[in-house]
Formats: C-alpha cells, sequence, structure tokens
C-alpha cells in the first residue's frame, strides 16, 4: 500500500475516533425513570456502553425490587455465557437506583419508561419540567401513544421525543426513533446519535399511532389469539406453525406472554380508540386473561405456563 494510502487511513480514523469521542461528550449522564423490565434493560444497556445511569422508582420497595431484578438479569446471562462478571460489575459500579425524582436534575436526558397510560406519562413529564434544566432533552418509551400529547405538558415539546426500544432491551438491535409534532432537528440528531453509541440500528418515525413495529406485530398477534379462541388449533401449534412456517424466532402467543398481556391489551386499546379498525380490537380471548392475572411470562402464567418470576 502506498505510504500516502496509509497516511490518509490514519487520518481518516483518527478523525472517526475524535467525532466518537464528541458525540459520546453528548450524553455523559442519563436518567431512567421506572425499573419495570423496560426501564432495567434501558439502564443495562445505557451502563454497559461506558454511561452513568440514575434508575428511578417511586418508592423505596421498588428501589429494591429494581436491584434485585436487574441482578437477576445478569445472572442468568452471566450463565448462558453472553456476560461475564467483570461486565455485570462495570455495569452495576454504573448504574445508581433511587427513588428521589428530583435526582432527574444530573441527567443529559431522561427516559421515561413507566406505564404505558397517557395521563401517568404526562403527569410525569409535567413533574420532572419543572426539576431539570431547560436543555435537558425528555425521552419516552411509549410503544403506540402520542409523542406530541404527551410533550405539549412540558415548556420543552422541541426536546420531547420518543425511543422505543425492543424487549430485551440489550440483545434487540432495533430502536424507534419518534418524532413529535414539534421535536426539533437537534433533538433528532442528540437522540440519533446516542442510538448509534448503544450500536442500536435505528429508524426514524413520524408520529402516527403504533409507529411500525407495534402495528404490525399487534393484527399478528390478535389473529393468532382468535385462531385459539375459536378451537382451530392448541397455542403450541399456532406458535410452532407461524415460527416454522416464516421463519420467525418466536410464535406470535410467545411473543404476546413476553410483551406482558395487558401491555399488549393497552397498545390495543390506544390503536383501535385512534385508528377505529377492527384488527386493533382485542380479542375477547385476551381481556379474559388480564382480568384473571394471567399476564404472560411476568406472573408466571398467560398463553403458556413458565417458571415462578
Amino acid at each position: 500500500m502506498p505510504a500516502d494510502s496509509k497516511v490518509m487511513n490514519i487520518e481518516i480514523l483518527s478523525r472517526g475516533t475524535l467525532e466518537l469521542e464528541e458525540s459520546e461528550q453528548t450524553i455523559k449522564k442519563a436518567v431512567v425513570i421506572g425499573a419495570g423490565i423496560m426501564g432495567r434493560g434501558i439502564s443495562q444497556l445505557i451502563a454497559s456502553k461506558g454511561i452513568d445511569v440514575i434508575l428511578i422508582e417511586r418508592d423505596q420497595e421498588g428501589v429494591k425490587t429494581g436491584k434485585e431484578k436487574l441482578e437477576e438479569s445478569m445472572d442468568a446471562e452471566i450463565e448462558r455465557w453472553t456476560m461475564t462478571e467483570s461486565e455485570k460489575k462495570a455495569i452495576l459500579s454504573r448504574t445508581t437506583v433511587t427513588s428521589d425524582i428530583n435526582s432527574s436534575v444530573y441527567g443529559d436526558l431522561v427516559i421515561e419508561a413507566i406505564t404505558e397510560n397517557l395521563v401517568a406519562k404526562q403527569n410525569l413529564f409535567k413533574k420532572i419540567d419543572e426539576i431539570c434544566d431547560k436543555e435537558t432533552i425528555f425521552v419516552t418509551n411509549t410503544s403506540a401513544l402520542s409523542i406530541t400529547e404527551i410533550a405539549e405538558v412540558t415548556q420543552r415539546p422541541e426536546r420531547v421525543i420518543g425511543m422505543h426500544f425492543l424487549n430485551p432491551v440489550p440483545k434487540i438491535p432495533l430502536v424507534e426513533i419518534v418524532r413529535g409534532l414539534k421535536t426539533s432537528d437537534e433533538t433528532f440528531n442528540i437522540i440519533n446519535e446516542f442510538s448509534e453509541i448503544l450500536d442500536k440500528t435505528a429508524v426514524e418515525v413520524f408520529e402516527y399511532p403504533g409507529y411500525i413495529t407495534t402495528r404490525v406485530i399487534v393484527p399478528m398477534i390478535n389473529e393468532a389469539m382468535y385462531i385459539l379462541m375459536e378451537g382451530v388449533a392448541s397455542a403450541e401449534h399456532i406458535d410452532t406453525a407461524v415460527k416454522l412456517g416464516y421463519n420467525l424466532s418466536k410464535g406470535p402467543l410467545s411473543l404476546a406472554d413476553m410483551i406482558g398481556l395487558d401491555e399488549l391489551m393497552a397498545w390495543m386499546e390506544t390503536l383501535f380508540r385512534e385508528l377505529g379498525e377492527a384488527k386493533y380490537r382485542p380479542c375477547p380471548l385476551l381481556r379474559k386473561l388480564v382480568r384473571a392475572g394471567h399476564l404472560g411470562v411476568k406472573t408466571g402464567k398467560g398463553f403458556f405456563e413458565y417458571p415462578k418470576p
């Protein structure tokens, strides 16, 4: 290789490294609110990339449970040889779990990962809007709700954006970056760079109920539930047919259990209310299971049974 080519390659590499360092400096500390499955997964992912994380739950019991579940999920990864003990220690050393909502002030961005309820999210955003610096970016992990409606209760709608992660967050290589009507280009660009730091493939989505992934997957899962309810086939055979027939890693009913049947029903009700199409109307069998408290993996029973959580 000619000497000048080597020099040019070194220059490109140095410039690329410098640009990466500059983009990493944009987000030095992140706050995640909600220590449920999604919040813990998001926190683990961010901490694994060398960024300090404050994970906030609403009370001390939630803090204790959040810490325990975070460690348990990483221990499971260690057992599968997908994580080392040293990696776990590094992630925990960068993660602070607290019930103090005022800790939001320390984040360069705040990621909300609470229940899929518009009023609850609006109340939270209104509260942290009073706490945080006016330059802090607010992110919601909603799967189907309006970014614009969530943002309108704040004094910074241009700095509110959606990052729809999929479960399990550390493993799924995708994130949907969802713009509200007032989300600025600057906010989008910062979050797009942040997604690269997290090693996620980001797709830009303009606000519409269900975005891409939720809108596509809901009708398939709903139809699988109707097939089961109508006695056409067993849950096992429905999942086997769809999984093998379309080369998917998981069948629709297993996927529903993993998402959480209550969460899934909330998505469907939002889509049905916003779009009015019957394909989004929750199957009666889903409502029956949710009423019975059979919510999937997190309760040990849904369409299938699982080890007690």
